[in-house]
């Protein structure tokens, strides 16, 4: 079969060295011829037989399966097997048209579906095949195009076609997909396999080491995109009879087709060499890293190592303990084992390999408080230096030996707060990069003892005056940086200890924990470490205690008349501070007193000073008020709204009720009333006399001093003045005219009393509005 295949592929060379695209043929071979000839072609490999095909039923002799040749152009495989979901013709470049084939009753595959967990495939095509093996494990090559891959466009992170490479024992029922991508339980497919897509509904990438690229118009195979070559491979049971099923079918619809391409001869004996060591995928190798590759199989076998297809080294049969090779750099490395019974397999694995870190070698300072050359370190701090900055750069662990580095054994417990055993000593650095490649680096620990005085911090108490003071590091900072060399690093601790550990900085505020005076540490660093390690007294000063800011009011109907405002001074004599009192933010001449008489609104500030410098302050707001002008208004249902102008908050009450926040009083009886408007303030009530119009409905002119006349209330010469009444009788006979200073009808005529009945009455006001009606007289 070896001389068959060769000739046939001569052939090709020769007829299609000036062509551009592949070249197909669906009538070549049968499907018999496809598989053992083309695809397997192995004497290693027995008992081919075909027992299965399915494809496309397009009419006449076009299928959807068939022999490919590279035919001169740049497609990766030289020749081989291909399997579509369209028409066998539509394979080939240029990719200018869409492969979107159909044909009649051409159904998917439940095999297919049930192991990728998919459903509603279509279009499947199929071949399957049975074979026997004499070594454990076979493998072969392939690539896989879609029209589905789109660049630049979201549906590649939607849509994809389905294909595998199914196998099991003829005595299992279960199949095996082995279309993996590599070192993975992932299905190759276009939504697997992709670079980023990126816009609205784009997505990450996925697996892009193992894709190929996205194909122009001037592409050799008729698809939009395509996988890198890929592997797939399978351990057997030597001498056993496995069931091969190849399929590929679309997925939900029959539109955009795929294809999976086989090498021709890749369908062969397989040495397992383990997973490839890449960059991309994150386990290449380190430099220095040795790694052993192991191809040994029982038996005297021979085998002929490879390095990017060179032979670099020959292991005849004869050898002992030969099948491995040891890898020191990168490389593709091949492996063709020779079997004792003539077979060969063929194992590959490609090697990549990452420099090691670079890395500082650096020393640390620390203060020595008693001069026997041990601290307290941060071995941390030497990172910056070791790692020059770089954050791909991570110290894993420190260490007392190189040794126990290199081996990562018997690490330091407490790096973060390390105590040297003798003066300058080495401790080592492992840093590893994100692909855990590491470097050591050497950290030296020196000491120092510079002798820094700086004089105490003074500051007056704050807003609570309990000698408890709320520092602010910024002043702190200001107050000892004269007092230190130039550009060093300023830090501040409760506890000498503290200090020199570096634990428990107090950043920003931070209050005194002894009052009125306490004493904290001052460590201070440069670019070597620690330079020096000073006291500094925190000293909170007897500071004024004044009342709160307050409130309170000027009534301007006073004026020129004053009121008092008071320093409010609470933890002392007034007498033992000088004062400044302050009017709308300027300075009130001569003002050194504790109190002030004022007669002005405004905004007042007094400042008490102690005799050491510390004041308090406090602001008293003056506000204008004063008593009120009434005006008033009267509406339905004898209804009164009283309106008080002017600068008070007022409250009003009617005749003796109590003062309410309302100023609408309703249902008012007729007659006169008092009105009073109060200034919550403490300014003047005012008031106002008030009447309202009203008509009794009845008078009893007996002589008991009750209800013995008739006039309407609310009238006298104050109000209504002017006003015209007139009484009738039933039969409109005119019986008595009043005036508004009159005292009412007693119920006569003529000197002669009326009796008890209805009489009526109009009243005529100045401004000509006229109320008529009846009442009643009663004896």
């Amino acid at each position: 079969m070896k001389n068959f295949f060769t000739l046939i592929v001569l052939f090709f060379l020769e007829a299609n060295l000036i062509g551009q695209n592949i070249t197909v043929d669906s009538q070549l071979y049968t499907p018999q011829e496809l598989i053992e000839n083309i695809l397997i072609d192995s004497n290693c490999i027995t008992d081919v037989v075909v027992n299965n095909v399915v494809g496309g039923n397009f009419g006449g002799t076009e299928l959807s399966y068939g022999y490919f040749d590279a035919n001169g152009s740049s497609f990766p495989f030289q020749s081989g097997l291909v399997l579509s979901t369209g028409r066998l013709s539509n394979v080939p470049g240029p990719n200018n048209t869409l492969s979107d084939d159909d044909a009649p009753g051409w159904l998917g595959d439940s095999d297919l579906e049930n192991l990728l967990n998919e459903n509603n495939t279509f279009n499947a095509t199929i071949i399957e095949f049975q074979f026997r093996a004499i070594a454990n494990r076979v493998s072969f090559r392939y690539l896989f195009a879609s029209e589905e891959y789109q660049e630049n466009n979201v549906n590649t992170c939607r849509f994809s076609d389905l294909f595998g490479f199914l196998i099991r024992n003829v005595n299992d029922a279960q199949y095996e997909n082995i279309a993996l991508v590599p070192d993975t339980q992932t299905e190759v497919k276009v939504t697997t396999v992709h670079p980023g897509i990126p816009g609205s509904g784009g997505c990450e990438a996925i697996n892009e080491s193992y894709f190929g690229s996205f194909n122009t118009s001037t592409a050799p195979i008729n698809f939009n995109g395509q996988t890198a070559v890929l592997s797939a491979s399978s351990d057997l049971i030597p001498g056993e009879t496995y069931q091969v099923k190849l399929v590929i079918a679309d997925e939900e619809n029959f539109r955009f087709d795929s294809a999976v391409f086989l090498e021709a001869g890749s369908f062969r004996l397989n040495t397992d060499l383990g997973a490839n060591r890449l960059i991309l995928t994150n386990n290449a190798l380190c430099e220095g890293e040795t790694l052993e590759l192991d191809a040994s199989e029982s038996g005297n076998n021979a085998y002929s190592w490879y390095k990017d297809g060179v032979l670099v080294d020959f292991q005849p049969n004869t050898c002992l303990n030969c099948g491995t090779y040891n890898v020191t750099e990168s490389g593709t490395y091949n492996v063709e084992v020779e079997l004792e019974n003539g077979c060969l397999s063929y194992g590959a694995i490609t090697i990549e390999y990452l420099p090691k870190p670079i890395v500082f070698n650096t020393a640390l300072t620390e203060c020595d408080d008693n001069l026997d050359g041990l601290s307290c370190y941060n071995l941390f701090d030497a990172e910056p230096v070791v790692t020059n900055g770089d954050n791909t750069l991570l110290i894993e662990n420190f260490f007392q030996s190189v040794t126990d580095a290199e081996q990562n054994i018997d690490e330091i417990d407490s790096p973060l707060t390390f105590e040297n055993t003798s003066p300058i000593q080495v401790v080592y650095a492992r840093v590893v990069d994100q692909a855990r490649c590491f470097s050591i680096a050497e950290i030296t620990l020196n000491t120092s003892n510079n002798a820094v005085i700086i004089p105490p911090f003074d500051t007056c108490d704050d807003a609570v005056v309990d000698g408890i003071f709320d520092f602010n590091e910024t002043a702190l900072l200001n107050h000892v940086t004269p007092f230190v060399p130039v550009n060093s690093i300023i830090g501040f601790y409760r506890s000498l200890n503290d200090a020199l550990k570096k634990l428990n900085r107090l950043d920003n505020a931070f209050e005194n924990l002894i009052p009125n005076s306490d004493t904290i540490y001052v460590r201070i660093d440069n670019n070597l470490g620690c330079y020096g390690i000073s006291s500094l007294e925190l000293n909170v000063l007897f500071t004024p205690l004044l009342l709160t800011d307050e409130t309170t009011y000027y009534c301007e109907e006073t004026f020129p008349s004053t009121i008092s405002l008071n320093a409010g001074i609470i933890n002392d004599n007034p007498n033992n501070y000088s004062y400044e009192w302050i009017f709308n933010n300027q300075s009130i001449p001569n003002s050194d007193t504790s109190s002030i008489n004022i007669n002005e609104a405004g905004i007042y500030e007094v400042i008490a000073t102690y005799g050491n410098g510390c004041s308090s302050s406090r602001m008293i707001t003056v506000e204008a008020s004063g008593k009120a002008s009434i005006d008033y208004q009267l509406s339905n249902n004898n209804t009164v709204t009283v309106n008080a102008i002017g600068l008070g908050n007022y409250e009003y009450a009617l005749d003796n009720q109590d003062f309410l926040n309302n100023n609408v009083f309703t249902n008012v009886k007729p007659g006169f009333h008092t009105i009073f408007v109060s200034d919550i303030n403490g300014c003047e009530i005012s008031e106002k006399k008030i009447s309202i119009l009203g008509f009794p409905r009845f008078f009893t002119p007996n002589n008991d001093g009750i209800h013995e006349t008739w006039k309407p209330y609310g009238v006298n010469a104050e109000f209504f003045n002017g006003i015209s009444i007139k009484i009738f009788d039933r039969y409109g006979k005119l019986l008595k005219q009043l005036s508004a200073t009159d005292s009412g009808w007693n119920g006569n005529f003529n000197g002669t009393a009326l009796p008890t009945d209805d009489y009526w009455f109009k009243v005529v006001l100045a401004d000509g509005n006229t109320y008529m009606g009846h009442f009643s007289l009663k004896r």
